[in-house]
């Protein structure tokens, strides 16, 4: 990242308002955009437009200005920013690293099965490349576009190489690695449906608005290797990334719309950032949110990260 100014960003989904787990994403990208003294970008990632909630990305953007998190720029919508998807998925498809798929979730196992693989609960269904090159089936029902995660252009834009496998270093969690191919296998760039996957609009998002530096949820993590690879494809830069610790719900995942989690109480923001505050690692503050802000803002820079060693 040399040469780069520092541009940080926050993303929700409007599928929900705000949570005390998604305020800790929200702060820590904060602070470290402030001690950093860049520029904090707020992008409303409603691709997925069955889940969107209606209004609450307006919600969302309430809960952070109560709390003192104001972007430097007006917010992007992601549904708002379909032809950047669209003119980089053609790049792939151009390119030969991009095609359609026509398989099902049923077909993926029933193919898995047939190659003697099963999937561990909760693992990754691992897709086997099953219509990579091959040609359509007559007739058949709409298509999604996969990546191939078989190979990459090399330098001279013509010659294909294997490298599916990824390093990177997590400015919390240290050294990473996954190979795509093995631990993934060809992944899914815009659905049947017609809707943009994260995947692919993160990473044109992330690198349309210069952001240098992700810091977001661990529950993320498992996402790197896969945006870099498409980065690399696309010939996109890659920022660096800080995954920042999750909140525990009663049932001991993840604290989630999903199983229970409370919207922020607008009423009280300074008690709401004192307790995502202390996730990151830092001391509870009184007095008004700008001064809490600012008092983790010099403890964040005097760090170098948002999250207390």
């Amino acid at each position: 990242m040399a040469g780069r100014s520092y541009v940080g960003r926050f993303a929700p989904s409007p599928t929900g308002p705000l949570h005390a787990g998604s305020l800790v994403a929200a702060l820590a990208s904060w602070l470290d955009a402030r001690a950093h003294h860049g520029r904090w970008l707020l992008r409303i990632e409603d691709v997925d437009t069955p889940r969107t909630v209606a209004g609450t990305d307006q919600t969302i953007v309430q809960q952070l200005g109560a709390c003192g998190l104001h972007p430097d720029a007006p917010p992007v919508w992601q549904s708002q920013r379909g032809a950047l998807y669209q003119a980089a998925l053609q790049q792939l498809i151009a390119q030969g690293l991009a095609y359609a798929c026509t398989c099902s979730r049923k077909d993926i196992e029933i193919a898995l099965a047939g190659l003697g693989q099963t999937r561990a609960r909760h693992a990754e269904l691992v897709y086997p490349g099953s219509c990579r090159n091959g040609p359509l089936r007559p007739q058949a029902p709409a298509h999604a576009w996969r990546l191939r995660t078989d190979v990459l252009l090399a330098p001279d834009g013509q010659s294909p190489r294997a490298t599916a496998r990824i390093t990177w270093h997590d400015r919390r969690l240290g050294p990473q690695a996954q190979d795509v191919a093995q631990a993934v296998g060809d992944f899914v760039l815009q659905r049947a449906d017609g809707c943009w996957t994260y995947q692919l609009a993160v990473v044109v998002d992330d690198a349309a608005q210069g952001i240098s530096h992700v810091v977001r949820g661990q529950d993320l993590a498992d996402n790197t290797a896969r945006q870099i690879w498409l980065q690399r494809c696309l010939g996109l830069p890659t920022p660096q990334y800080l995954h920042t610790p999750l909140v525990l719900g009663a049932d001991g995942a993840k604290l989630s719309k999903q199983n229970g989690a409370l919207p922020l109480d607008l009423s009280k923001p300074l008690q709401a950032l004192n307790t995502a505050a202390a996730v990151l690692g830092w001391p509870a503050q009184t007095g008004s949110v700008p001064e809490a802000l600012a008092a983790w803002t010099a403890m964040a820079a005097g760090a170098g990260s948002p999250v207390a060693r």
